[in-house]
């Protein structure tokens, strides 16, 4: 890692968590360039699909603490 992009890091490690996040996305965009065509009405289209499964008890939600602790569970086992 060159020295400019060390001090990039170190100081964006010290910026709160919500604008890191916004910052890697800002990143990723200059490397993924401009989505194919359709991909936003794709995604759009999926989201909808989606939401009227949970809406009509067609799909079940998990908890974000029982899905971690599956993955936690997961990761240790592979050590």
């Amino acid at each position: 890692m060159s020295r400019n992009v060390e001090q990039l890091f170190r100081e964006a490690a010290e910026l709160p968590e919500s604008e890191r996040v916004e910052l890697a996305g800002l990143l990723l965009e200059t490397i993924d360039g401009q989505p194919d065509e359709g991909v936003e009405a794709a995604w759009a289209e999926e989201i909808e699909r989606r939401v009227r499964q949970i809406e009509n008890g067609e799909v079940k939600t998990v908890p974000w603490e029982e899905v971690r602790a599956k993955l936690h569970a997961r990761l240790n086992e592979k050590r």
